[in-house]
């Protein structure tokens, strides 16, 4: 008997992976989470029925919310992790040595558990000796800390259930707050493709405009993703994403990676005619 998981990416499409076998299912305080393997994307996280990553495109996804900012920043030591419990975006940075100090902020204990089980593959660095773990609401981790932190990411689940409270206009204010006066901050921006997902990311963006004084939109190519066209929202104090950036500096460190490159980073916020439009519109 053949076995498929099945997410809907929305009401009338849906997005099947042929399973090789289930490897945990559970339910935490927040949400459900299952692991299996499947016979062309390998290893797949799976949280309240939706893909959050698989073994053959996570690279995609975590390089591209890491390297940007930590390219476009010249000197980042300190940067705030929040979500990202599979340990993905953990992994990236570790590969600077510049940064000296990781915070992770983890609202599901369990997830950061099963994925340092069953998902090494992006849990791997969860427990360097720079990064240190918070079991706890982003949300209100972010409204205790002032002029702190070099980079922020937020790398959330969609803006629904646990991850509701991380695209809210009070939310993007903490950021500003909690970065230093030449900060970045860089978010998971859903996708322009689909209805629902392109009025979650004309919301996000209208209401991180209104926090910074500079916001670009940038985009990579995800394929077990909603349509496959994903966007990250880049947010700062001081620098520009492309303009001014010091690409031999990163260059020089000789990060390996399998799909950033400092050519791509450029190119990736030249952003569909579409796509345009609805930014300017959400503004």
């Amino acid at each position: 008997m053949d076995l498929w998981f099945t997410e809907n990416h929305t009401r009338n499409v849906r997005f099947s992976m042929k399973v090789d076998r289930q490897l945990y299912s559970g339910r935490s305080e927040f949400q459900r989470i299952d692991v299996f393997d499947s016979l062309e994307f390998g290893r797949v996280l799976v949280l309240d029925g939706y893909t959050m990553l698989t073994e053959k495109d996570e690279f995609m996804y975590h390089e591209m919310i890491v390297h940007v900012p930590l390219c476009a920043h010249p000197a980042a030591k300190s940067v705030l992790v929040i979500g990202g419990g599979d340990g993905g975006t953990v992994r990236e940075l570790t590969r600077y040595p510049g940064v000296e100090r990781i915070d992770l902020v983890e609202i599901d204990e369990e997830v950061v558990e099963v994925c340092k089980k069953y998902l090494p593959q992006t849990a791997s660095k969860l427990d360097d000796a720079r990064v240190r773990t918070h079991f706890e609401d982003g949300l209100k981790y972010i409204r205790h800390h002032e002029a702190e932190y070099d980079v922020i990411i937020v790398d959330s689940t969609d803006p629904f259930g646990p991850g509701e409270g991380l695209f809210t206009r009070e939310f993007y204010g903490n950021c500003f707050r909690a970065l230093k006066d030449d900060g970045i901050m860089v978010n998971q921006h859903e996708s322009p493709f689909y209805d629902d997902s392109a009025q979650a990311m004309q919301r996000a963006h209208a209401r991180i405009v209104h926090s910074f004084p500079l916001a670009r939109v940038y985009q990579v190519h995800i394929p077990t993703y909603p349509s496959g066209h994903w966007l990250f929202g880049f947010a700062s104090k001081k620098y520009h994403p492309v303009k001014g950036v010091d690409w031999d500096r990163w260059e020089a460190l000789r990060i390996p990676t399998r799909y950033y490159n400092t050519k791509l980073h450029a190119a990736s916020f030249a952003l569909p005619t579409y796509v345009e439009a609805m930014l300017r519109e959400g503004e």
